[in-house]
């Protein structure tokens, strides 16, 4: 029993999936629809299934936008899960009760006007997912999500070793960073891609935490490595907030 405790012990921890779901949405009505459904069904649903931590965010100047969006992001604890999920809300009365609005808007005003699913593995550098250590207002917080392209496959898990073995999750880890997550994305439309999250008590916080990075000799000596040359070919940089009822 011993023996079997230590080898349980001594395994690292299983890798998370997650999923963000991205709401496309053109006015305050549809984004209230949003807001309500995810509040009164859709967390509570999967709170019920057994996912204690669900991340709802906005991006900031959401409201001027043409097109606003809603970014939900979902952990679970492996691939079943993910596509059990749809099957389990499906039988949740209290789910179909608290979200008919949306579950039962008609064609001519719908909820949104599009969705999208990203589907990523988290990296070995950073298994699961963790809370921020953050104590400021919500609405000061500022919610990072990066996003990097490779132009090829090679050249893509050239970064994410960059990330785990060349350990870029530890430099972002020593720095206070907190790191919501770092993720392989399996599926979506910008690919080959890696996307991660880190958060900050506000936006003069993250400002300074970039500008002590960028000045670390260890980015500087990893940065500088022959091997993790030219290994990414776009990025995207997004601010979110979270939303008063997100769990993260």
């Amino acid at each position: 029993m011993l023996l079997l405790s230590l080898v349980a012990a001594s395994k690292p921890p299983q890798r998370e999936y997650y999923e963000i779901r991205i709401y496309h949405v053109k006015d305050a009505s549809q984004e209230e629809m949003v807001d309500r459904y995810l509040q009164q069904a859709f967390i509570p649903g999967l709170h019920r299934s057994g996912i204690a931590k669900v991340g709802v965010f906005k991006p900031v100047g959401n409201d001027t936008a043409a097109d606003r969006r809603i970014y939900v992001l979902v952990p679970y604890r492996s691939l079943e899960k993910f596509l059990r999920l749809p099957g389990q809300l499906d039988a949740d009365r209290q789910y179909a009760a608290a979200g008919r609005e949306y579950i039962e808007a008609p064609y001519n005003a719908p909820a949104y006007t599009r969705m999208e699913t990203i589907l990523l593995q988290a990296f070995t550098g950073q298994p699961q997912l963790q809370l921020p250590a953050l104590t400021g207002p919500k609405n000061e917080r500022i919610y990072e999500l990066r996003s990097y392209e490779s132009s090829s496959e090679a050249l893509y898990r050239n970064k994410v070793q960059m990330f785990n073995q060349g350990d870029e999750v530890g430099l972002f880890k020593r720095l206070g960073f907190n790191a919501v997550f770092y993720g392989e994305v399996l599926s979506g439309s910008h690919m080959p891609n890696l996307m991660y999250m880190t958060t900050f008590e506000n936006k003069t916080a993250r400002d300074e935490h970039w500008k002590a990075f960028g000045a670390d000799p260890a980015w500087k000596r990893l940065v500088a490595m022959p091997e993790y040359q030219h290994n990414v070919s776009h990025s995207d940089i997004l601010f979110l907030r979270p939303t008063e009822y997100s769990d993260i």
